[in-house]
């Protein structure tokens, strides 16, 4: 049963993240997808999006609560990534009946093990898609 509990989230997840790259190709940025990210021992986002002046690496998560925590070991590897690849490090948030809500990392609460992005939050301190894409 947890087996196909984690597969089922691991779907969730790359649905979530397919359906963000349709986004950004909807509005004219190129998107693509990194297969295993997080998994693999090298640096790399869930997903990179560019339109030719800006480059946005993002860890995207999924979560049916409205708080999502993020282990620390993620939000470096996103940093590390997007400082070698001249990138934006952004969090992308999907809450449950809620659109995408991006996150800079250091709008995210921080915990000594993790960082925390939750939907009171969005009001204050998230951009909708709309608002990152048009944001230079």
């Amino acid at each position: 049963m947890f087996k196909i509990n984690m597969i089922n989230r691991k779907s969730k997840g790359t649905n979530a993240e397919r359906n963000l790259i349709k986004l950004f190709h909807d509005h004219g940025w190129s998107a693509l997808r990194s297969a295993g990210s997080g998994s693999s021992k090298y640096p790399s986002p869930d997903v990179l999006a560019g339109n030719g002046f800006r480059r946005i690496a993002l860890e995207c998560k999924t979560t049916k609560d409205n708080k999502k925590y993020l282990k620390n070991d993620e939000i470096e590897q996103l940093m590390i990534f997007s400082k070698n690849f001249g990138a934006e490090p952004w969090i992308a948030l999907k809450f449950p009946a809620e659109q995408w809500y991006f996150f800079m990392i250091e709008d995210l609460k921080k915990t000594p093990n993790s960082y925390v992005g939750s939907l009171k939050d969005t009001k204050f301190k998230a951009l909708t898609f709309n608002e990152l894409i048009e944001n230079i």
